[in-house]
């Protein structure tokens, strides 16, 4: 019996299979497709993302293969009428120093999180639909299409916001209509348009397209907001029409079409995250409108979250309560970044400091003790934001799959210390989480031991 199977191999799954194989975690990526998604859907990564992908060890790959986001240029009859910048500018500092999202096409994310999760032993075992399964005191028992069965201690359910193993475990997803609009999007090669812009082309009644060129590739995204009652042609001619009926490009300037899809934008929030030995990650438990780049950041943020709480049960001993932590953290996030990227969408809310993801925390949480009589600074529950301690840099220090002690000395295995925690956290004592969140934070280090027995055997 394997320890997880987890069931996806969009963003979400490769992540957490990552994070379990560097773990020692014996785990098993299944994909129902024959390859990896080829899109360019999700394609922005947040700032905080980009913190967990330089903790997994594919930060510099990503940022080689991604580019900053083009500000917007707002056509009309065929002449540049305005330029916007898509983002409000967050400033970055030594506490935060990645403040602005990249743009990557999500088959490549996909494609450099794959490559890293063979490099550490991890793989995916494609065209392998789960059909069904049982669960019981021991373990979960799933069967294939193709009539073989497999049976791991946990399952992840990361197969989309149609999850069949949401369905089949019984979890229903509560959610709204964001837009009454049809909505589609195609990756296409074109002539014609400049890459130094996201190139706009609306009309009054608020239906249009919009050409992106996609970072680190010779390819466009192309958005459509398309009339009410209508559907969008997925085929090279039907884009080519969408695109002449717009913008001032002729059928012929889309010379290429790679890929295309259609949806409505919808919310959807699973009532569970957990059920039993199944637990549910991203779209598989949150659905977003793409407006604001929430949902495959919050996705991945997920599988971090999940990670290491996977790898204490099954390698440290630690209880299996400890995996109901994953709902009680990740479902309040995801209802919040739901509600920022309605917002978004709806010309609610700039995309700026609310949407790079670095002030979410978990000082809620009942894995988040804070024992100081007045804390001052940096919280139990709060990101760990990185600083330089003694020369040592502390984004340096969190990579890996250990626990970091700052501002005392300790022999527990699993973690590194740091004699001295950085002035800018203010005065304490404190204990970094696998997932780069302050666990806990003391006056000194007294009680730590109690803390830490949490989490294994």
């Amino acid at each position: 019996m394997m320890d997880v199977l987890i069931v996806g191999a969009g963003p979400t799954g490769l992540t957490l299979g990552i994070d379990l194989a560097r773990r020692g975690v014996d785990a098993l990526v299944v994909e129902r497709a024959d390859a990896l998604f080829p899109g360019s859907r999700g394609k922005g990564l947040q700032p905080r993302t980009q913190e967990v992908f330089d903790d997994l060890g594919v930060l510099d790959a990503v940022r080689a293969a991604s580019g900053p986001y083009p500000d917007r240029m707002l056509w009309k009859d065929g002449e540049r009428l305005d330029r916007q910048s898509m983002f409000d500018k967050v400033e970055a500092d030594e506490g935060a120093p990645y403040t602005e999202p990249r743009m990557i096409a999500q088959w490549r994310t996909q494609e450099i999180l794959y490559e890293r999760l063979v490099e550490l032993g991890g793989q995916v075992a494609f065209g392998r639909e789960v059909t069904g399964l049982e669960q019981d005191a021991d373990g979960v028992s799933v069967r294939f299409a193709d009539g073989t069965t497999a049976r791991a201690a946990y399952v992840v359910a990361a197969d989309g916001g149609r999850s069949a193993i949401r369905r089949a475990v019984g979890v229903s997803m509560a959610g709204e209509r964001v837009d009454p609009a049809p909505f589609l999007v195609a990756d296409v090669r074109l002539k014609g348009l400049d890459r130094d812009y996201w190139h706009t082309f609306f009309k009054e009644d608020g239906t249009g397209v919009a050409l992106c060129p996609l970072a680190g590739t010779d390819d466009f995204q192309l958005q459509a907001r398309l009339p009410e009652g209508t559907e969008g042609d997925l085929s090279l001619d039907g884009i080519r029409a969408l695109a002449a009926a717009y913008t001032h490009l002729a059928a012929e300037d889309i010379t290429e079409l790679l890929w295309a899809s259609d949806f409505h934008p919808r919310t959807g929030l699973a009532d569970r995250f957990r059920a039993g030995r199944v637990l549910l990650a991203g779209d598989a438990a949150h659905v977003h409108s793409p407006a604001g780049g929430q949902g495959m950041n919050t996705s991945v943020q997920d599988a971090y979250n999940l990670g290491w709480k996977l790898g204490a049960v099954l390698r440290a001993g630690a209880p299996d309560a400890l995996l109901d932590t994953y709902e009680e953290e990740r479902r309040a996030v995801a209802a919040a970044m739901l509600d920022l990227s309605t917002g978004v969408h709806r010309g609610e809310v700039r995309r700026g400091e609310a949407t790079v993801q670095l002030g979410l925390g978990y000082r809620e949480s009942s894995l988040s003790v804070e024992t100081r009589t007045d804390p001052a600074g940096v919280r139990a529950g709060d990101r760990a934001p990185d600083a330089t301690v003694s020369g040592v840099r502390l984004f340096d220090a969190f990579r890996g799959p250990h626990w970091t002690l700052l501002g005392a000395r300790t022999t527990a295995p699993g973690i590194r210390a740091l004699p001295a925690a950085p002035q800018s956290y203010g005065p304490g004592v404190f204990l970094i989480r696998p997932d780069g969140y302050v666990g806990w934070a003391g006056e000194t280090a007294e009680g730590l031991g109690m803390y830490l027995g949490r989490f294994s055997g």
